[in-house]
């Protein structure tokens, strides 16, 4: 499994082989440099290694910082998608794991600042320390050179400060307060329960990211770390002179007798983030660019548990199955813009997209739309098309929740090629399974596989598609009804001429049904569900494949909507 993992994901694998890599290398390189170049003696010897441990982290925020913006610019992305047409399709595909490698980053960002902000205050609390210190020991000389003009070494150049006064009141202090504030907000607001039901605090909270990038600039321009100036170096060198810090002679004649010389090591952040900043810039700019060309709403259907329909037509547009769009209504809201998974096939004259109530924003624009035919605009579409379902003979789709919405799509679209006899189409047979635990906000979804279930029949082609609907969640009302309709030809929940079962599938028995009916085919396993599914998928996969090469194979495939 691991090996067929590699094979798909060589390119996933790469990048994430290449950022672990250049992570590890800036942080040792400059945990060693500040460790043990000869320009930072004088500051290691009031700090220790807490300084290497805080430009280390340092270097690599930087990097990151750089990084974080790429992911998310999607215009680009799908500009970067078309360009590699000619690629294999697993590179374009990988391309969609765009939101993964921005998790990751934010996290390593977040473990990063953690580690930067305790050795600044462990740096803080020995600076004051030495200050403090009436000892004659090094630290404490050193402590006392802001008296002689510029040659100050401690930043800390008076008795009475805390260490919540610095943090307070100094440039890299406050700074470094508001940009952790502003991380700390938009790692614990873009979880997945509060994106999926609260999704404006998700959206208006990451617009933090404005601030974090102003401070991040900004952060390092008081230059309070200092290293000993080159000149001073070549006149006093520490192995040399460091000893007569400590015990000088009024009359001095050695060569050592001039004081060290200090100076800040130069702010380097927007060095680092300038170019990932200027790309998002642009990236913003051709998002208003494309939201401003018209969308014609042509029709709009209310579906029971408030679920609106809406069947939209815009100039150029064309999509493939599996993609999604962005949608603002500017009545509602100017700024915030919403993902949603296209319901349509490329094959009708129109897209369309299913809104249920999940937050504010859907509360309000469903309102909306049933009073007033308000403006949309919209983005899109993104994603690599889910065209792998076309090339296996048989297929196996499960779709978790609201994982259904994409096999919407799907089955549109490849009912749509096999009348047409699409040559393109190797599909023969499909098995689609949907585990949801009420029917209520899906019924439009009912509607559409009982329509797909009566063309079918109509022309002769009824086991085309096999489905099964599994109630995860149901209540002794449903029993009841359930109980009465036994010998009704069609389902008492769904109406559909299946039955639907009550529980979770029993994955090795559906397998084992699906590999007796198609002893030599090569199986496409697809699922948009929980990452827990699609672990007992794979396993399932994996028992149920022949190892005789003519014999059944299932391959899994695991999309990310």
């Amino acid at each position: 499994a691991m090996g067929n993992w590699l094979v798909n994901h060589w390119f996933s694998a790469a990048v994430l082989a290449a950022w672990l890599g250049i992570n590890i290398f800036l942080f040792t390189y400059y945990f060693l440099f500040f460790d043990q170049d000869d320009r930072y003696f004088y500051t290691r010897a009031i700090l220790g290694s807490a300084l290497a441990w805080a430009r280390a982290s340092a270097k690599c925020l930087n990097f990151n910082s750089m990084l974080i913006l790429l992911p998310v610019c999607r215009n680009l992305l799908s500009f970067l998608r078309g360009t590699c047409s000619c690629c294999r399709r697993t590179l374009r595909k990988q391309l969609d794991h765009n939101l993964t490698f921005h998790k990751l980053v934010a996290y390593a960002l977040a473990l990063l600042t953690a580690v930067h902000t305790i050795a600044h205050l462990f740096n803080l609390e020995r600076y004051n320390q030495s200050q403090q210190a009436t000892d004659g020991s090094l630290p404490a000389v050193l402590s006392k050179m802001h008296l002689q003009g510029n040659k100050w070494l401690n930043p800390i150049h008076s008795n009475e400060t805390t260490v919540e006064y610095v943090a307070f009141t100094t440039i890299p202090g406050l700074t470094g307060v508001i940009i952790t504030l502003a991380l700390i907000l938009m790692v614990t607001s873009s979880t997945e329960f509060i994106r999926r039901n609260y999704f404006e605090v998700f959206w208006y909270t990451h617009h933090l990211f404005l601030i974090y990038f102003a401070g991040l600039v900004i952060h390092g321009i008081a230059g309070l770390v200092r290293g000993q100036t080159e000149q001073s170096m070549a006149e006093v060198h520490p192995h040399r002179c460091a000893q007569y810090l400590t015990q000088r002679d009024q009359n001095c004649t050695h060569d050592c007798c001039k004081d060290p010389e200090f100076g800040s090591i130069p702010a380097e952040s927007w060095k680092w983030v300038l170019a990932p900043i200027i790309l998002y810039v642009f990236e913003r700019i051709l998002r208003v660019w494309r939201a401003q060309q018209k969308v014609v709403v042509t029709k709009v259907v209310m579906h029971p548990a408030r679920v609106l329909e809406l069947h939209m037509q815009k100039k150029g547009f064309r999509m493939e199955v599996g993609q999604y769009i962005f949608v603002n209504c500017p009545a509602i809201s100017p700024l915030e813009w919403h993902p949603f998974t296209l319901t349509s096939a490329p094959e009708e004259d129109f897209f369309s997209i299913h809104i249920r109530v999940a937050g504010d924003w859907t509360e309000r624009l469903i309102d909306t739309f049933q009073s007033e035919m308000p403006r949309i605009e919209v983005d899109g579409p993104f994603g690599t098309a889910s065209e792998d379902v076309f090339q296996y003979e048989v297929a196996m789709l499960v779709g978790a929740g609201i994982g259904v919405t994409p096999f919407a799509s799907i089955l549109k679209s490849i009912w749509y090629k096999f009348q047409q006899g699409d040559q393109t189409l190797k599909t023969k047979k499909i098995y689609f399974y949907w585990l949801c635990r009420d029917t209520g906000a899906f019924a439009w979804f009912n509607d559409l596989l009982a329509s797909l279930e009566q063309k079918m029949a109509e022309s002769g082609k009824a086991d085309f598609l096999t489905y099964r609907l599994f109630l995860t969640g149901w209540d002794t009302s449903i029993a009841n009804n359930v109980a009465l309709h036994f010998d009704t030809a069609t389902d008492t929940v769904t109406g559909l001429r299946q039955k639907t079962i009550f529980g979770r599938p029993m994955w090795n028995t559906e397998f084992a049904a699906v590999a007796a009916a198609h002893p030599r085919s090569v199986v496409g396993v697809f699922l948009c569900g929980p990452g827990a599914l699609a672990k007992s998928l794979q396993k399932s996969c994996h028992q149920h494949s022949s190892l005789d090469p003519r014999k059944v194979k299932f391959y899994f495939n695991k999309e990310n909507f």
